[in-house]
């Protein structure tokens, strides 16, 4: 494909005009949506309306005047036609991490079943937060191979815990199919979509899933640190207790009573005063998808990953991709290997290519398809292709680590 080619495509783009609703830094290739978002400008006119009048001027005022109390379920609301949910089955609270304690630990409770079963080599803070929920519930977490998931679903399996989109390959679970096989042996399925969310397709009610939660970062836009979410299937909610227990999750939190009953609904996950302001910043992240539909985002981003495989093939042979070609099996992000995938990712920086590395081999590429364009992928496949032509990666500078890679 020639440069031209890649500006037709752009051209013919239905969601180019998108790209303007962004700051996107002039000569930037930013391919690491997948990690963090980009700034949605609508994202600076409402912090500042936030800091300067709600804050500012009305102060305390805001939390009825601006609606502040309700951003929780009004953001979460959002968030659920994104991923198929109703909109009371949603909420935004807290980090994904401390969400998948709150569920792991209150769905457990529900069955006393011994097994907690998850993936080994998904993203490893889904298994350290859940040893410590089996700790707790003393259940015995069962950590397998992605291969082996479905066969190791039994009659002792409690609950299952799955990252829908792998972080680091992209391959993606069939939600319906391991939903569906995990409820016929009676256990529950709790799904993180942390790479999902925003990225493909999710049809949670349509899927049957029952329990999941997602980031607020990456695809959704919504800044560094922005909050996560949870979803809880309507007719599971009130069988549930979050296992932290406070004060925002209560029935009436302002009748300070010392006794503890937890809210209707999904809002009993709720626990501190929520970040009003990374609230708001999270829900310009969100409104950016207004306008546009899940599926004509995946039917660009396939056409994107088509594009840049295609192309690292041709030009890039010693970089080979895992990511899976069928776009059924996979998310909105494409990964390549090679032993010195870290000093490449540098040198890719350096060069205004903006992806990421993942421990121990792979450098990853998101594909954001509101704000990426076809022309983006095409030179940044010519100037990666460059870089390991001259193999410029092998300067020492690139070598060198910070704390985040």
């Amino acid at each position: 494909m020639t440069r031209d080619d890649a500006r037709a495509l752009d051209a013919a783009d239905p969601l180019r005009s998108f790209r303007d609703s962004f700051v996107l830094p002039e000569g930037v290739i930013y391919l690491d949506g997948n990690s963090l978002g980009v700034l949605p400008r609508e994202t600076i006119a409402r912090q500042q309306a936030v800091v300067a009048h709600e804050w500012g001027e009305r102060l305390i005022r805001s939390w009825n005047e601006a609606g502040w109390i309700d951003a929780p379920a009004r953001v979460g609301a959002k968030i659920a036609r994104l991923i198929g949910a109703k909109p009371h089955e949603v909420i935004v609270a807290d980090s994904t991490s401390v969400n998948l304690f709150k569920l792991l630990v209150a769905a457990a409770r529900l069955s006393d079943r011994p097994s907690l079963l998850s993936e080994a080599g998904n993203f490893h803070t889904d298994l350290h937060i859940a040893s410590g929920a089996a700790e707790l519930t003393g259940l015995r977490l069962d950590v397998a191979p992605r291969a082996d998931i479905e066969a190791r679903i039994g009659e002792d399996t409690n609950l299952l815990l799955l990252t829908h989109v792998h972080y680091k390959t992209a391959d993606r679970f069939d939600m319906a199919s391991v939903t569906a096989r995990a409820k016929a042996a009676g256990a529950l399925t709790l799904w993180d979509l942390s790479h999902s969310a925003g990225a493909v397709p999710l049809r949670l009610n349509e899927d049957g899933a029952e329990l999941a939660v997602g980031c607020g970062y990456k695809y959704l836009n919504g800044g560094p640190g922005a909050p996560a979410f949870l979803y809880v299937a309507e007719h599971l909610q009130e069988r549930l207790v979050s296992p932290l227990r406070g004060w925002m999750g209560h029935a009436a939190p302002f009748d300070f009573t010392d006794d503890y009953t937890p809210a209707p609904g999904v809002a009993r996950f709720l626990a501190g005063t929520p970040p009003v302001l990374s609230l708001a910043a999270l829900e310009s992240g969100i409104d950016a998808f207004d306008g546009v539909s899940m599926d004509a985002l995946w039917e660009k981003s396939q056409s994107l990953f088509t594009l840049f495989a295609s192309e690292m093939a041709a030009r890039c042979p010693a970089l080979p991709c895992i990511s899976p070609r069928d776009p059924h099996a996979r998310g909105s992000h494409i990964s390549f290997r090679h032993p010195h995938a870290f000093e490449i990712c540098q040198a890719l920086i350096e060069a205004q290519v903006i992806g990421d590395f993942r421990a121990p081999d792979v450098v990853r590429f998101g594909l954001t398809p509101l704000y990426l364009g076809y022309e983006d992928v095409w030179r940044a496949v010519n100037i990666c292709a460059d870089i390991m032509r001259t193999e410029r990666w092998r300067e020492p500078r690139f070598a060198v680590r910070g704390k985040v890679t």
